[in-house]
């Protein structure tokens, strides 16, 4: 049950975070920051889904995503499509992740120590999802403030 309730909440935020980049009247606005805004929407998208794809594709899933975090944050002008693209094929690798798992291996320890402590595989899917929803936050203001 709690898969099916994760499954739901990742393809609803992920599905709000494509509708976010797709909202952007000016494309180039995506990539703007100003003084008291470090990150631009488009690396904050990138920042996500590197960071869904490398904890549940590629730890949980055994996907082989190589993640490159530096270039989450420094890549500039990637198109709006790349994005889409991009989020798109991390639903996919959520839900297939997803799907190979049981309430029984939620419950087991995550792989990776990721915080100071070790805490099981629903814990950090929580987290992760969590972690998705305050960036997706963000990238909501970033658009309302600085798309013109």
């Amino acid at each position: 049950m709690i898969i099916e309730s994760l499954k739901s909440l990742y393809t609803r935020d992920l599905n709000k975070l494509r509708t976010e980049i797709e909202s952007y009247q000016n494309e180039s606005a995506i990539w703007n920051t100003e003084k008291n805004i470090a990150n631009s929407a488009g690396n904050l998208c990138l920042h996500l889904v590197g960071n869904l794809s490398h904890f549940i594709g590629a730890v949980l899933g055994n996907s082989g995503y190589v993640r490159n975090r530096d270039l989450e944050f420094s890549l500039k002008n990637v198109p709006r499509a790349e994005l889409i693209h991009k989020v798109d094929e991390t639903l996919d690798i959520v839900l297939k992740t997803l799907d190979q798992l049981n309430d029984h291996d939620l419950e087991k320890e995550y792989p990776l120590i990721v915080f100071e402590n070790k805490m099981t595989s629903g814990y950090f899917l929580i987290h992760l999802l969590s972690h998705l929803d305050y960036h997706l936050g963000q990238i909501n203001y970033h658009r309302r403030l600085l798309d013109s």
